[in-house]
């Protein structure tokens, strides 16, 4: 597959060509802290240091400390303080309990930094017709976790999933399984590639990554299809903030369903829409972060990004002049 020389900032429409953008700077970090994640869980327990890290990923420690600062904003020994499984019991034990006895299906909205989302379920008519009529447009785009395949309905976003590899030789590539995948669950609907159509979502679920001349201060409508305990499932998670993290066990309890715990696991990795329904925030009651469909490593960067965001955005509130 080859990669066109324009990026998410000049979108163009190409009807026989699905190569995603070239890779952008916060990608390419991505890259690099996935990498150093990977080498960090497998040789968690020597404890490396920053100069077999910086060995490992195949840069400088300058360059790793600069990686990691242009990309969370923080030091690899603070980033990497967020990834430990003592740091995750505690911030488990610190959750207070969600609402329990949420209504079955979606209601109200939730918020991802400054964008507001709301969320709407296919009707059991619309279920059954598996997206007949329905007209489905796609791109690919530049993401800090890698690139950033979205789906997008005249009604909403049906899809958001991550993945990485571009090329391939005999086996297809996980974009071309992730297309499969969206024709699966909709086999009905007519899909096309229109990068232009979805750069709007793009630019509004990742600011910081994709330039942006004005905000759009109107909801960012997510079309969910799913059963009703799927859709309660998802709703509970979108309950859950940036920064925090819950076990399977405490969604199971806000959703006044605590024996259900492998039921909600279930449905959890069904979840059509990577972190705009934050699936990635549930961990086990160990602080064992796995079981992740887009990567354990990517599941683990986006929890140290969120906890570094998280960490500078209480210290500029508390600083003072």
């Amino acid at each position: 597959m080859t990669l066109p020389a324009s990026s998410d900032t000049t979108p163009s429409r190409t009807a026989t060509s699905d190569a995603p953008p070239a890779v952008s700077s916060g990608h390419a970090n991505y890259q690099r802290i996935a990498k150093a994640i990977e080498f960090l869980v497998t040789e968690q327990q020597s404890q490396p240091s920053l100069k077999q890290l910086a060995a490992y990923v195949g840069i400088s420690e300058h360059h790793l400390q600069r990686t990691f600062s242009d990309w969370a904003g923080v030091s690899p020994k603070q980033f990497l303080q967020y990834l430990t499984k003592e740091y995750a019991k505690q911030q488990l034990k610190q959750q207070a309990v969600m609402p329990s006895a949420l209504a079955v299906g979606l209601s109200g909205s939730s918020r991802l930094h400054d964008l507001l989302i709301h969320c709407e379920g296919v009707t059991p008519g619309e279920y059954r017709s598996a997206g007949r009529g329905l007209d489905i447009r796609y791109g690919v785009h530049n993401s800090p976790f890698g690139y950033c395949f979205i789906a997008l309905t005249p009604r909403g976003l049906c899809k958001l999933s991550f993945f990485d590899q571009t090329e391939h030789n005999d086996t297809a590539t996980e974009f071309e399984q992730t297309l499969s995948e969206l024709k699966q669950e909709w086999p009905n609907a007519r899909i096309e590639e229109n990068r232009a159509a979805t750069l709007d979502v793009a630019q509004r679920v990742f600011p910081s990554e994709l330039s942006r001349t004005s905000v759009d201060a109107a909801p960012l409508k997510l079309f969910l299809k799913g059963s009703p305990f799927q859709l309660q499932v998802w709703e509970a998670l979108l309950k859950v903030p940036p920064g925090n993290m819950r076990s399977y066990q405490h969604i199971a309890d806000a959703m006044g369903k605590p024996s259900a715990v492998r039921a909600v696991a279930s449905a959890i990795a069904r979840n059509p829409l990577a972190y705009l329904i934050p699936c990635h925030r549930v961990i086990r009651s160990t602080g064992v972060f796995n079981n992740y469909r887009w990567g354990t490593d990517r599941k683990t960067a986006m929890l140290g990004w969120e906890q570094a965001n998280k960490q500078k955005a209480r210290s500029g509130n508390t600083s003072t002049d």
